[in-house]
Parts: structure tokens; C-alpha cells; sequence
């Protein structure tokens, strides 16, 4: 089995891309870190992840086949209904085949959805 390199930065991550896979990942990526610019980058779990406020908010990592969506648990279950029948899905990912456009007005909903989740977390733990 082919074990995959462990990359320390996203930029790291991307320059190891194949430019055919490299695309849709910087488009989505982008759109990301356009939503959530104070978000740190990490890699965490093998993938490039956005972190808010010390948590992991999304990961976005290229397999064969598809672009990797995690958006936690939360983040696809809030959105079930527009992923169901169109994209293939689990409990915490989402893949968006590389045959097809990434849904970025989907993911952008999705982040957002997640960004007020941890807001949220921080305002609820600042009033404790």
C-alpha cells in the first residue's frame, strides 16, 4: 500500500498536488479563506485545515476520485438535504467528484454555518 508523504505546511500539501487535482483544490480553498481570514492553517489528519479559535473548523484534502469536504459532523448534517441524492457523503465528509465543478455555494454556506457554530462556542465559554 502506498503511504502518503506527511506534509508540515498546506503550502507543502499543494505543491505536491497534481495540477489536475491542484485547481479545484485552490478554488475551494480560496473561497475558505476568504470566508474565515483569521483562521489559522494547520494540517491535521494528513489534510489542510482551518482552525478558529484553537478548534478544527473544515479539512479539505484531494483523494483519487474527489475533493474531500470535512466539515464536522455538524456541518453535513445541517446540510443533508442539499447534499443527499447529489453528492456522495458520510457522517463527516462530503466528496465532490473531480469531474464536476466544486459547489462552492454550498461550501461557502457550509463554512459559514460552521464559523457561527464556533463563534458561538466562544462567546457561550467567555460568559462562564
Amino acid at each position: 500500500m502506498k503511504t502518503m508523504p506527511a506534509y508540515e505546511t498546506v503550502g507543502e500539501y499543494v505543491s505536491g498536488l497534481p495540477a489536475d487535482r491542484r485547481a479545484p483544490f485552490d478554488i475551494v480553498w480560496r473561497a475558505i479563506r476568504a470566508l474565515v481570514p483569521e483562521g489559522e492553517e494547520a494540517m491535521r489528519y494528513g489534510m489542510p485545515t482551518i482552525r478558529l479559535n484553537g478548534r478544527n473548523l473544515v479539512h479539505l484534502g484531494v483523494m483519487k476520485d474527489h475533493l474531500g469536504f470535512y466539515p464536522a459532523p455538524s456541518g453535513v448534517r445541517a446540510f443533508q438535504s442539499e447534499i443527499e441524492g447529489v453528492y456522495r457523503y458520510s457522517k463527516g465528509a462530503i466528496q465532490f467528484p473531480f469531474s464536476e465543478r466544486p459547489p462552492l455555494a454550498l461550501v461557502k454556506r457550509i463554512v459559514k454555518f460552521r464559523r457561527g457554530e464556533e463563534q458561538a462556542k466562544k462567546r457561550r465559554q467567555q460568559s462562564l
